[in-house]
């Protein structure tokens, strides 16, 4: 018998899943309300159980995945010193180019083999909102601790357009899944609409050289070691190399493999705090041994960043009461990236 709420009541609670669910999303904006609460249901019960799932029929059209790839690829072939130029290091809020190992993820490891390209929001190029005086810098939209400028490369023509298009695409996603987790929390659709005006997103570019097994010391460095994500929920879109795994309840680590069409949700430890650990924010990590080039795009989906993660109620009761101290969005993740990066 469980005791984390009253969301959990009379539900079964296995974390020692084999597989992955994939999730059909094609009735995500219908307008039937009991095809939505169905597809609730399907979510609620991956995040409280696994904490990953697939969605099929996302909506995100292939072109413009394509075209985000694509841009990334010209990226990471740049010579060393122009990426360097935009090293995340110069960025008081975590954006820019991060350079093979200079980025640990879990404190036992030895440094993470992939090199990253990470941005904030920022509107489409020639969208209404766009009101940038400079092409390589764009004003705050979302104010907190993590609130800042993205920066760009220079002489890479069309990189700039292709990524926002994708990231925007992706704000989407993640804008339709908001009510769909609030019926999952037997909460009202709106729940979390004033919580995400001005979307908290960090989206990166990811490349993994492929990486031999003798540089592995034990698997403390790898791709990226054990961790979990920072924000509610991640949206990744993950070529068909592979090399994601998932680890279950036992300890065990499930290949989270490549579906075409697909993009994986995993949730985040905003999501975990927020509901008092009814959701579940799964430890996984990524190893590169397929002997190519690997090429994933994340989208960290978390809440503007002035919101206080408060309890939600119906994951707390006085069996189980709030396990975390209230903070806010951007204050938590701040902390954990400046522990990731040993600012």
């Amino acid at each position: 018998m469980n005791s984390a709420g009253p969301l959990l009541h009379g539900l079964c609670v296995d974390s020692t899943f084999e597989d992955i669910p994939v999730i059909d999303f094609t009735d995500g904006s219908s307008s039937d309300f009991a095809k939505r609460r169905a597809l609730a249901n399907l979510i609620r019960d991956a995040s409280i159980n696994v904490g990953f799932f697939y969605l099929a029929n996302h909506g995100i059209s292939e072109d413009n995945i394509s075209g985000a790839l694509e841009a990334g690829k010209r990226f990471f072939s740049l010579d060393t010193a122009r990426k360097i130029e935009l090293n995340i290091d110069k960025s008081t809020s975590f954006k820019g180019y991060t350079a093979l190992l200079q980025e640990n993820v879990n404190p036992t490891g030895l440094g993470d083999l992939h090199e990253g390209f990470d941005i904030g929001w920022e509107p489409l190029i020639n969208s209404p909102s766009f009101t940038d005086d400079d092409t390589h810098t764009v004003r705050k939209f979302t104010p907190g601790a993590m609130s800042g400028t993205n920066s760009w490369p220079k002489n890479l023509p069309g990189f700039r357009e292709a990524v926002l298009t994708y990231y925007h695409d992706a704000i989407k996603l993640g804008k339709l899944l908001f009510p769909l987790f609030a019926l999952a929390l037997d909460l009202a659709e709106d729940f979390f609409d004033d919580k995400t005006t001005r979307p908290a997103a960090i989206m990166r570019l990811l490349h993994y050289p492929p990486q031999a097994s003798k540089i592995d010391n034990e698997d403390r460095q790898i791709g990226i070691g054990e961790h979990t994500d920072y924000e509610c929920f991640t949206l990744l879109w993950q070529d068909s190399v592979g090399g994601l795994q998932v680890k279950n309840a036992a300890g065990k680590w499930i290949d989270a493999v490549h579906i075409p069409g697909t993009i994986v949700v995993n949730l985040g430890d905003q999501f975990a705090r927020w509901t008092n650990d009814v959701f579940k924010s799964t430890p996984h990590r990524a190893i590169n041994r397929s002997g190519q080039e690997r090429y994933s795009i994340p989208l960290f989906f978390g809440t503007n960043y002035d919101v206080l993660l408060d309890p939600i109620p119906t994951c707390i009761s006085p069996d189980s009461p709030a396990k975390y101290e209230v903070i806010t969005a951007g204050d938590y993740v701040k902390s954990r990236l400046e522990a990731t990066y040993n600012k």
